[in-house]
């Protein structure tokens, strides 16, 4: 009988094709499994892998709504040090203090993970690498630019930042968009394009009209010179473009990036500052910054400074509410401050709100804004954990929301009490075990900042409110996006309130 020579040929091709599929496979299998990275993280405790994949099924099998609930679950299951892999992309996860210490404070593994490169289109190669109230302090204080003077609206900017968060967030766990290539095809890289427009027309706006004010001081100060010394006043000029963008010198952003560990917690606002925005014009001047980096880093700030402070007094008025013996002690704080006054907090005010600072921190630990830190190893790394040895290549995250929680430095450490910040407390923990605003050499720029914030807008709130919440702390619905939310939303109720001394009227 003779074989049709169609149907053979057909065979031979699928047998052909299969052959090669597991020839591939055997040899990804051999060159995953044998990596030396894959080997290192391997040996760390963590969920059984599936062969070449990995744990590439882990964020398929939760959503984002519930990875919180899960990294607790693997925690309590694996300890304070675990590794996964997908492909030959390795992550290791530390919330050890001795651990992160080693991580944090070296100047060696400063670079942050390739997941931030999500934020380039955003926030350029600035430092990081939502409410509207918000960007009109921040525009006001680190840029210097009063609120009349902008076009664009606060609640736009805080929209569009919120929906951007949401599309970065989106591309860290939807592998079919972490690809350049297929994502700029995608209906969400049309999204994303609108939205910048938005953010980064607000940002040109925001160094337009500080360029102004910079501009005219100059020029009012020369005025003086010309006077008293009888010479011509020269041409300035601050808003010129400045060539040859990339060729910054290491130390350009030296006075913005110093290490906040090293300065005195209690000098803040005690003397006339520049406006952030007024140091870099100032660092352009003396030919150490270009436009495109000033650019790049006022859309940085906007975006750390607004979001996260946005989280964290939310989360604070949450947590108030569910304590009304800890929101009576605030509230007798600001009554003892300010007295029966309507009049605007200063910073001698936030000075003496000592007992809401603790209430602020205790927030903080339980739920810090950003949730985790993710670092690109450059060498590899022996911790004092289970005595491991990190890959380098492998991307650490080092994750502060269970460091915080860590029942050998905070005694009960799900429940909300802000008496774990009293000093003798404080000197008796390890220096990493509180990091919400990450440490060492790439710690926030802005913490002191931050906390002074969220002191006036506290305080303003608490002073005329008291905070009703029905839903306890153990109950919130956690979502670390880019930002730690709560998925079920920051539900309170507000009732208005007098100062003990007008409570008679």
């Amino acid at each position: 009988m003779d074989t049709d020579p169609i149907t053979t040929s057909y065979t031979s091709i699928v047998t052909f094709s299969l052959l090669t599929l597991v020839a591939v496979l055997i040899a990804a299998y051999y060159y995953i499994e044998t990596s030396r990275a894959v080997r290192f993280i391997k040996k760390l405790p963590g969920p059984p892998s599936i062969p070449i994949i990995g744990h590439g099924l882990l964020p398929l099998t939760c959503p984002p709504e519930l990875m919180v609930e899960k990294a607790i679950e693997l925690y309590e299951k694996y300890g304070s040090t675990g590794g996964v892999y997908f492909g030959t992309k390795t992550v290791a996860f530390i919330s050890d203090p001795r651990d992160i210490e080693i991580i944090l404070s070296s100047s060696t593994h400063i670079d942050k993970s390739e997941e931030y490169k999500f934020f380039k289109p955003w926030l350029g190669d600035g430092l990081l690498i939502t409410k509207a109230v918000t960007v009109d302090i921040l525009t006001e204080t680190a840029m210097g630019v009063r609120k009349e003077r902008r076009q664009k609206t606060g609640f736009e900017y805080a929209m569009a930042v919120m929906k951007l968060s949401d599309i970065i967030h989106r591309r860290h766990y939807d592998i079919s968009l972490r690809l350049d290539m297929f994502f700029k095809y995608s209906k969400l890289a049309k999204v994303q394009e609108k939205l910048l427009n938005i953010v980064h027309t607000l940002t040109e706006h925001v160094i337009k009209e500080k360029a102004k004010d910079v501009e005219e001081k100059l020029v009012k100060d020369q005025q003086v010179k010309e006077v008293q010394n009888d010479q011509p006043m020269e041409n300035l000029n601050v808003t010129e473009n400045t060539k040859n963008a990339n060729n910054r010198p290491a130390n350009y952003m030296h006075y913005v990036r110093d290490d906040l560990d090293d300065i005195d917690e209690n000098d803040v606002g005690e003397k006339k500052r520049q406006a952030f925005l007024e140091m870099m014009f100032e660092l352009k001047k003396n030919g150490q910054m270009t436009d495109e980096e000033i650019w790049e880093e006022v859309n940085t700030i906007m975006f750390e400074g607004h979001d996260t402070t946005a989280a964290g007094s939310s989360f604070a008025l949450c947590v108030l509410g569910n304590h009304p013996d800890v929101q009576a002690r605030v509230h007798e704080e600001l009554d003892t401050i300010f007295g029966d006054s309507d009049r605007q907090c200063t910073f001698q005010d936030t000075l003496e709100m000592k007992y809401l600072e603790r209430v602020i921190m205790e927030t903080l630990r339980l739920f810090p804004p950003v949730p985790l830190i993710a670092r690109h190893l450059n060498e590899d790394v022996k911790i004092v954990t289970g005595n491991y040895v990190l890959p380098k290549s492998a991307t650490v995250l080092v994750v502060q929301f269970m460091t915080h929680r860590l029942e050998k430095y905070y005694p009960n450490p799900t429940v909300f009490d802000p008496d774990n910040f009293l000093p003798e407390r404080m000197q008796q923990r390890h220096y990493y075990a509180y990091i919400p605003f990450s440490a060492g050499p790439r710690s926030c720029v802005g913490r002191k900042y931050a906390m002074l914030k969220l002191k006036v807008l506290l305080s303003t709130i608490l002073r005329n409110y008291r905070i009703v919440s029905d839903t306890p702390d153990k109950d919130f619905q956690l979502r670390a996006d880019i930002i730690l939310k709560r998925h079920d939303g920051f539900k309170i109720k507000v009732e208005p309130r007098k100062p003990a001394s007008r409570k008679d009227e």
